[in-house]
């Protein structure tokens, strides 16, 4: 019975506090005052032939969701006669605890993700123990993540190397303030807590004794740098380019920069869903796509970055966007100029590959980092668990079979789950054939 309470009131909390924002209310005009695109209307013909006409997906207003909302506005879901409803959450507790309600019950079928939370919530871990399974469907975007770091901490000029660029920061900065350096992210265990802790381990700062760390909703970041709640925060643009922007602190480093294409969020659903609704799936999946190839053309990122500006859906400058999709940054106390599209978001191709294919090797990386720093304890606690978890949540066939029945050419349909050896900024080597070697390798554990 306590579980049962204790499940009501996790549902209950989500209906509070998600703020939901249909995708579907219309088109408000542009911050330029540019009209923004009508919604084009459904392929009636691709409908005919799906389970269901429509699906109620998650998002939050970080660039990781730009290929649905412009998979929404440039009609490619339309296309393929699927109506996607877009609620925006209010954070990632709010968009688990929507999930676990489903839309039967006034929540979602599933959206844009942190890893290992599909997983994590197939599992019942982060859910009060209940399961909800789900599938992992494809990659949103690659790169595009920053840690800021607050003007509190200018003097300490926190870089990506932090052994050359700030040797004995954290121990002065501990002796001084009579307190630890507070390092924050938006929801724990998972993506951006990930990269903030290999930053840290990999420059010889444990992150579990030498700093304190905090979850901290996105849209809280500007005014917790701004009040002084926080020194550094790991999150996805525009936000670390907004306390830049906005003289609240500076970036210390990119995701790119610890680990060039390396994964981050990703489309998951509900497997009953999934199961149900085959066709609409794949409809979804050739949306997605078409969307991200959209995303990735030079050409396009101008409109992109006006699209996603408006209220409905980021409401941050569309210039502000623009830079961030053109992987245009001020990095560094010192705030040089950096103007590489290669280090900013990327969401389709890469010299590592397809961006949206949801290589195994790469989703399994996250729960090996998550038996590195024991986070789930009773739910991975081997390299063989985590494969196998990793096995049954991951379902690249479908986007395999999806670029096929959109004609894809063959260089642009991998031939294999994994994407070999990744490298790391402090040249640690992930060899996703043999995760123990990994594993031993790193110094700072959990």
């Amino acid at each position: 019975m306590k579980k049962r309470r204790r499940f009501l009131s996790l549902v209950a909390g989500a209906m509070a506090s998600s703020f939901l924002l249909s995708g579907c209310l219309g088109n408000p005009p542009s911050r330029s005052g540019r009209p923004v695109a009508e919604p084009i209307p459904l392929n009636a013909q691709a409908a005919a032939q799906l389970e269901t006409g429509t699906v109620s997906l998650g998002f939050l207003p970080i660039l990781e969701a730009a290929p649905l909302v412009i998979g929404v506005e440039k009609g490619f879901f339309a296309k393929h006669g699927l109506d996607v409803k877009l609620a925006k959450q209010s954070s990632w507790s709010a968009a688990r605890d929507n999930l676990v309600l489903g839309s039967a019950g006034g929540g979602i079928e599933g959206g844009q993700w942190q890893l290992p939370m599909p997983q994590m919530i197939s599992e019942g871990a982060i859910t009060n123990g209940k399961k909800v399974p789900m599938v992992v469907l494809a990659m949103l975007m690659s790169q595009g993540n920053g840690i800021a770091a607050a003007n509190t901490v200018r003097d300490g000029n926190l870089s990506l190397d932090l052994r050359s660029s700030s040797p004995g920061f954290f121990q002065r900065f501990s002796q001084k303030e009579g307190r630890k350096f507070r390092a924050s992210y938006s929801f724990p265990r998972a993506n951006q807590d990930l990269w903030v802790r290999y930053w840290l381990a990999a420059n010889g700062v444990n992150p579990n004794k030498d700093v304190e760390l905090l979850t901290v909703p996105a849209p809280e970041t500007l005014q917790g740098m701004r009040n002084g709640t926080m020194e550094a925060f790991s999150t996805g643009d525009p936000w670390p380019s907004r306390i830049e922007q906005q003289d609240l602190g500076y970036l210390a480093a990119t995701t790119a920069q610890i680990w060039k294409v390396h994964p981050e969020e990703y489309l998951a659903l509900r497997s009953d869903w999934v199961d149900k609704h085959p066709k609409a799936t794949l409809a979804l999946l050739k949306g997605l796509i078409e969307a991200q190839m959209w995303l990735d053309k030079p050409e396009n990122k101008a409109e992109a970055a006006e699209l996603l500006s408006t209220r409905k859906w980021f409401n941050v400058p569309p210039d502000l966007l623009e830079q961030s999709l053109k992987g245009q940054y001020q990095l560094g106390a010192k705030a040089a100029s950096v103007n590489d599209p290669k280090m900013g978001p990327l969401y389709w191709s890469s010299d590592r590959g397809v961006i949206s294919y949801p290589y195994k090797s790469l989703t399994l990386w996250f729960l090996i980092e998550s038996l590195r720093w024991k986070f789930y304890p009773g739910v991975v606690d081997t390299v063989a668990e985590a494969r196998a978890l990793n096995e049954r949540v991951v379902r690249d066939d479908l986007w395999l079979r999806a670029a096929k029945e959109l004609g894809l050419p063959a260089k642009d349909i991998p031939t294999s789950s994994s994407r070999g050896k990744e490298v790391f900024f402090d040249g640690t080597v992930y060899d996703p054939s043999n995760p123990e070697a990994y594993l031993n390798s790193l110094r700072i554990k959990g």
